[in-house]
């Protein structure tokens, strides 16, 4: 495999600096760092404590009351697979501001048991539902190709689970989709949409595909007729139909360990009785036995593991300090996900030597230094100065 420019694909700076307050690296994309070395996500997590979140509920109940149908019709999307996020998001909707949500999922590409026993929980709680399942043959190979060329197997789900709600909006002549929390803000990256609850489709648009051109995919084996149901509207079409995108958080203090324990009460949702591997964790990202595969690519790309994301936001959310944010990062950042490695590389099509060719060019030279056989962080954060 043809070694890949991590630092130029991914406008990364070639000095590594973490942030002051959390465990998060400069090398997260889009993430910005301050005059006094504070991660743009930990200066929004302060931020969000000056806001009127009680003007923010008359906002959502605004907006909601435009969009409330009496006719018994669907009058919001909620993208749900029954995890906590969603979970939370979809009974706020229905039983604290009375809208009537259809809840879609796009089908993980393999289901983890815990994660369909917390979809059918969900649903028997009492939400309308509908599943997107796209052609095993082609996820499978869109996958390969993501794995190889993109450095993250899970490229394929992205496009899925951003599109299908918007299908199912113009479908049903649904205006309103609600999505749980903006990771842009939450996690670090873009900051335009600080001060709105709104994301524009253009922004999504830009970047259909990951970017990639129709030809290399067709290139590839897949032409455009076997891509449909990975593919959104038109712009048009969510226009003429009035599509919004909308984030909750923006009305409600997102905390995630808050999520779970509204999700665990209120819909069934049951968290895995062991933690996922890479972090200390187990309520999130429970669906899919691939999830594993994105953090690990995080983690070999830029020196970000699920762990680091993970320690870096309860931090944020004051549920530890940063020295127990730091101790998590050195025992479970980066750490394999063997349990399901065999599953990942029959359902990809890969060989165990190719997997480990993909791997390694996609190591960033100023994140990695190798002694013989051994890979190791060079700046890791229990070395920060």
């Amino acid at each position: 495999m043809e070694k890949q420019d991590v630092l130029k694909k991914y406008s990364l700076p070639n000095e590594i600096k973490f942030c002051k307050r959390c465990t998060i690296s400069n090398q997260r994309p889009r993430i910005t760092f301050d005059e006094n070395g504070v991660c743009s996500a930990c200066t929004y997590a302060e931020f969000k404590r000056t806001i009127d979140w009680e003007e923010r509920d008359r906002e959502l109940r605004d907006l909601l009351d435009q969009h409330r149908r009496s006719d018994g019709s669907y009058d919001v999307i909620v993208p749900c697979s029954g995890g906590k996020d969603g979970s939370y998001v979809a009974h706020q909707l229905k039983h604290v501001y009375n809208m009537n949500p259809l809840c879609v999922t796009w089908a993980p590409n393999i289901h983890t048991d815990i994660g369909w026993r917390n979809l059918q929980a969900f649903i028997a709680s009492g939400f309308d539902h509908i599943m997107g399942s796209p052609s095993g043959a082609v996820n499978r190979k869109l996958m390969h190709l993501a794995f190889k060329h993109m450095g993250d197997p899970f490229q394929p789900f992205i496009y899925g689970q951003t599109n299908f709600p918007r299908q199912m909006a113009v479908r049903y002549g649904v205006q309103l989709i609600f999505y749980g929390e903006n990771g842009e803000l939450e996690y670090g990256g873009d900051m335009k949409e600080v001060n709105t609850s709104k994301r524009e489709f253009t922004d999504d648009m830009k970047f259909a595909f990951s970017g990639m051109p129709l030809d290399f995919w067709e290139d590839h084996g897949l032409p455009l007729k076997l891509l449909q149901a990975y593919q959104g509207p038109s712009y048009d079409e969510l226009m003429s139909n009035g599509t919004e995108w909308r984030y909750f958080g923006y009305y409600k203090f997102w905390d995630p360990q808050e999520a779970y324990y509204h999700a665990k009460e209120h819909t069934g949702f049951t968290a895995n009785p062991e933690r996922s591997e890479g972090t200390y964790s187990k309520y999130a990202s429970l669906d899919d036995q691939i999830d594993g595969f994105h953090y690990y690519l995080s983690f070999i790309k830029f020196g970000i593991g699920r762990c680091t994301s993970d320690s870096a936001h309860e931090i944020r959310d004051g549920k530890i300090s940063r020295e127990e944010g730091i101790a998590l990062v050195k025992k479970f950042d980066g750490e394999f996900p063997a349990k399901y490695f065999q599953v990942f590389l029959d359902y990809a099509d890969i060989s165990e030597e190719e997997f480990w060719e993909v791997i390694d060019c996609w190591r960033g030279d100023h994140i990695w230094t190798k002694s013989g056989n051994d890979w190791s962080l060079r700046r890791p954060v229990w070395q920060e100065d």
